[in-house]
């Protein structure tokens, strides 16, 4: 899971919740420093929520762009339903295709983080008239690395028989290994996320757990998509294999980003480089001659 390095709100950011013909959804909502040149939604990942990326919010305003992070249904402060049926593709790309259009900005760039990702691909062909754009970081159309295969089997198989704290402190103690004593997160941001794995939904953690572990390889459908591409993630990305990322893109014939030094998280460990590459690539859609790769 992603884990923001600070709590703190950068400057013109509200908290609220968009009310949506899907229902309300919490978001952080960061405005534009001075004039707008563009809306984005952004797409948290699994176990994730909009606090993955706080630190890209402030970059993206300074450089002129809305952004909005929003916890999807039943994940973190948004409400959702018990039932299985409410988590599964087609719904939860509904529910971003109503995001976006509560937005009230017309088409918006769409970003999905890792099964964010899956996500922002399913909504985007669904209502591709909705978005200018889609960037999938860290998250590919293959199918993700076979470690991450058997911690997503092994945790949606523990929520099923053991309570939520124990597979929380399960988890907790799993991250930790091998790290140095003095690397414990602080107070505030370990309370943060214990309160965020509480929250949500067992059935959200169970669906999208479910979509993550989906063998079907959707490069094919993403090639169809009638709207500038863009897939980013780290060098030492590790829930997808690099080489598979950069296979996709190619096939593709999408915008590549390579982030050196980043590993699953740019958004939280490289916000100012990350947007650097994405407001470049939002600009270049708007030109006839796009350059299609940025990676080192």
């Amino acid at each position: 899971m992603s884990k923001p390095r600070s709590l703190v709100l950068p400057p013109r950011t509200r908290v609220h919740r968009l009310e949506t013909a899907r229902g309300p959804f919490a978001v952080l909502d960061t405005e534009a420093t001075g004039a707008r040149r563009g809306t984005v939604l952004l797409l948290p990942g699994y176990t994730g929520s909009k606090e993955d990326f706080l630190g890209l919010l402030g970059p993206l305003s300074e450089a002129g762009y809305r952004a909005v992070a929003v916890d999807g249904r039943g994940q973190n402060e948004s409400p959702g339903p018990r039932g299985r049926a409410a988590y599964r593709r087609r719904a939860l790309a509904l529910d971003a295709v109503a995001q976006a259009a509560a937005l009230g900005d017309g088409p918006v760039h769409l970003l999905g983080h890792s099964f964010g990702g899956l996500v922002a691909r399913a909504a985007a062909a669904l209502a591709p008239g909705a978005f200018s754009s889609l960037t999938l970081l860290s998250s590919g159309p293959g199918r993700v690395a076979r470690p991450q295969r058997i911690r997503v089997r092994v945790l949606r198989a523990s929520l099923a028989v053991l309570p939520k704290e124990r597979v929380w402190q399960a988890m907790c103690w799993l991250d930790s290994r091998g790290e140095e004593p003095d690397t414990d997160d602080a107070p505030e941001l370990a309370g943060f996320l214990r309160r965020r794995w509480m929250r949500t939904r067992i059935a959200q953690l169970a669906g999208a757990g479910r979509l993550l572990l989906d063998r079907q390889d959707g490069t094919e459908g993403l090639a169809a998509l009638r709207m500038p591409l863009h897939v980013a993630y780290g060098a030492d990305e590790m829930v997808w294999a690099p080489a598979d990322l950069r296979a996709a893109a190619a096939r593709a014939g999408a915008h590549h980003t390579v982030v050196a030094g980043a590993g699953h998280s740019p958004n939280v460990s490289h916000p100012q480089e990350l947007a650097d590459r994405l407001t470049g690539f939002w600009e270049e859609t708007s030109s006839p001659a796009r350059v299609v790769s940025t990676a080192p």
